[in-house]
């Protein structure tokens, strides 16, 4: 059971908190029935990517064995054997896209684009420079339409926009984090790494740093958006945004391990108190 929930990967499902932010900015967190959708939608959608990690897992069996870190998944271990994984892989997608149709049919179809888009990324498209960390960006927008969908929310453009910066620039740092063990043990975990380098990938994470940060400070300024919410205080939750920005900047630059952007937030620290402090302000605030 142990090596099946490893499988699962449940530590990635803290991507899938994004499912609630429609529901937070629209001020309607407080709505049991809203509130519900979003639980049940979150739960959907995690059991549905433990499928799609599993198909991963599966098709990467001989790159993730040389991995340093990757080699201890059940799958390239050799703790679960290939057939029972995918039954498990079956079983969770059945569940999930079970879930989903209990709520909504529009929800059903992003998350069958979310499945699709990431077949497509395990057979072909993670091995694309560039566009593979945009697909990835994608999925962290998908999970705000789901959100969307399932509360009957209509999305702020400014969300959607800050949400795929902001994932673009975990993305290129986890490259980052694969370019350094290449540099350092002459592997290659990834084919894409032929499209990446440190100068490139350094350039590309301090450009979509500050594109975020300028972005959420315009967001929190712009009056509809000070006029929406009737406070013009939403400025003062970019301290945090930057704190944080700069202590991923360090993690990545400094102590050379963005590799798990899951990792980052469960162990560091500095990371937590800043996603604490914004979560108190900004509610304190609109609440």
């Amino acid at each position: 059971m142990s090596s099946i929930i490893k499988l699962m990967r449940p530590q990635q499902y803290i991507k899938n908190l994004f499912i609630f932010l429609p529901l937070f900015f629209a001020l309607k967190i407080t709505d049991i029935s809203l509130l519900l959708n979003d639980i049940i939608a979150f739960i959907a959608f995690s059991v549905t990517a433990s499928a799609i990690y599993i198909l991963n897992d599966y098709h990467d069996i001989e790159e993730d064995q040389q991995h340093p870190r990757k080699k201890y998944r059940p799958l390239a271990s050799g703790e679960i054997s290939k057939p029972k994984a995918v039954r498990i892989m079956g079983m969770l997608a059945v569940i999930g896209f079970g879930l989903m149709v209990m709520i909504s049919w529009q929800a059903v179809g992003i998350l069958t684009v979310y499945v699709l888009l990431n077949i497509a990324y395990s057979f072909y498209l993670k091995h694309v420079a560039i566009l593979d960390v945009a697909i990835i960006a994608i999925g962290f927008v998908l999970r705000l339409f789901i959100g969307a969908a399932v509360t009957n929310i209509t999305l702020s453009m400014w969300i959607v926009v800050m949400t795929f910066l902001l994932a673009l620039f975990m993305a290129l740092a986890k490259r980052r984090d694969d370019v350094l063990i290449y540099m350092k043990t002459g592997k290659k975990m990834r084919k894409v790494i032929d499209g990446y380098n440190l100068q490139f990938l350094d350039t590309a994470m301090a450009i979509m740093a500050s594109v975020v940060i300028v972005a959420y400070t315009i967001y929190t300024t712009s009056p509809d958006v000070t006029e929406r919410f009737h406070t013009q205080y939403l400025y003062l939750t970019s301290l945090f945004v930057i704190l944080g920005i700069m202590r991923y900047l360090q993690i990545a630059f400094v102590h050379l391990d963005s590799g798990s952007p899951t990792k980052i937030v469960f162990k560091d620290r500095f990371i937590q108190l800043v996603l604490l402090g914004w979560i108190v302000t900004f509610t304190g605030i609109l609440y």
